[in-house]
């Protein structure tokens, strides 16, 4: 077995509403396919499971072919299969997983069982097919931040597959959050990416809403339901006032709120780092909400105060759901010989609430 930089990986991910397949040489990214679901579960306002399950089964074929296509690597020059089992929705898992268990078995190849949340943690790892800088530099200890749709956390990397997680959410996950909020203005969904734009244009002071959890954040939790909370009320005392919401008033209230939710996260961040009493010097960004530019700049802002060496993924398709981060994660995990060979694949299953400090 190859356990050097030339270790090629098929990737499959289908944790929820993207089906994607990618092919990796080490950290290297050779291809990476995202078909994305998101305009069919518009009408919802959410991932409708099922929905997702069926379009997963219809384009799984298609996305794996056109990754292998785009790699120039055959399926017998594969070193390993890898393939998401969570966390995720149950029945979209196992569509991705179902497909990996019959490819490893066609072609007799290992499969390499991934936590997505860790494929989010390590997706700065991941450089383009001809990044000649591959080493992974000692950066551990060190601390990451997952947010997304489903996820919010603050995690201990001790070192590459051994992880602890310092803060979670007691409710909604920001990205979760910033959707709601979106719906709540009238934007639509997807609605994270739609609230940022409109908040381009709103004023930082131009309406009141409380930071999550102010000076609790001792308690190493992230909350988000007052907040929405806060907003439904606002926007209920706006219209009564004025009749409806102006483009003026959307564009303010988009601002104040994701400011509120951004706010509330820096400083949970803000007070592990000053009250962690392990040395960290790296913090590691993943998660569908990283691509959102004010964020990643109050991040910046804030690793430069505390002398923090700041690591994104280097392309904005990486910051979602998508197989290459998978593929770059199950290269650590197959130098680390933590995969099982095509005959125990019947030990795969869907692991829905799969948590990264239980790897």
């Amino acid at each position: 077995m190859k356990t050097d930089i030339n270790t090629k990986i098929l990737a499959i991910d289908t944790s929820c509403d993207e089906t994607s397949a990618a092919v990796t040489q080490g950290v290297r990214i050779l291809s990476n396919i995202v078909w994305s679901q998101a305009s069919l579960h518009a009408e919802f306002g959410g991932v409708y499971p099922s929905l997702a399950q069926r379009e997963h089964k219809l384009r799984i074929d298609w996305v794996i072919n056109k990754a292998i296509q785009n790699s120039k690597i055959e399926f017998k020059n594969l070193d390993a299969i890898a393939v998401t089992v969570g966390p995720g929705l149950a029945i979209a898992l196992g569509v991705g997983i179902d497909k990996a268990k019959e490819l490893a078995t066609k072609f007799n190849k290992p499969i390499i069982e991934v936590n997505h949340i860790e494929g989010h943690l390590l997706s700065p790892f991941a450089r383009s097919r001809n990044e000649q800088s591959l080493i992974v530099d000692n950066q551990f200890p060190a601390l990451g931040l997952v947010v997304s749709g489903g996820t919010t956390q603050i995690i201990l990397a001790e070192r590459l597959g051994k992880y602890k997680i310092l803060a979670n959410t007691v409710d909604d996950a920001l990205g979760e959050a910033l959707d709601k909020g979106a719906r709540l203005l009238g934007l639509g969904y997807p609605g994270g990416a739609i609230l940022e734009r409109i908040a381009r244009d709103g004023k930082k002071n131009s309406y009141l809403l409380p930071i999550p959890m102010l000076g609790r954040e001792n308690l190493n939790r992230f909350s988000y339901s007052g907040l929405k909370t806060a907003l439904v009320r606002l926007v209920e005392k706006i219209k009564k006032e004025k009749g409806q919401l102006s483009q003026t008033d959307i564009q303010n209230l988009a601002f104040v709120y994701q400011d509120a939710a951004f706010t509330h996260l820096i400083r949970v961040l803000t007070y592990i780092i000053h009250n962690s009493n392990i040395k960290i010097n790296d913090l590691f960004v993943g998660g569908g909400v990283g691509a959102n530019v004010y964020l990643r700049n109050l991040l910046r802002k804030m690793a430069r105060e505390e002398n923090l060496t700041i690591h994104f993924p280097y392309s904005k398709i990486l910051f979602g759901d998508n197989a290459a981060m998978i593929g770059v994660t199950a290269y650590f995990s197959y130098q680390r010989r933590n995969y099982l060979k095509s005959k125990e694949i019947s030990k795969i299953d869907r692991s829905p609430k799969f948590r990264i400090d239980s790897i």
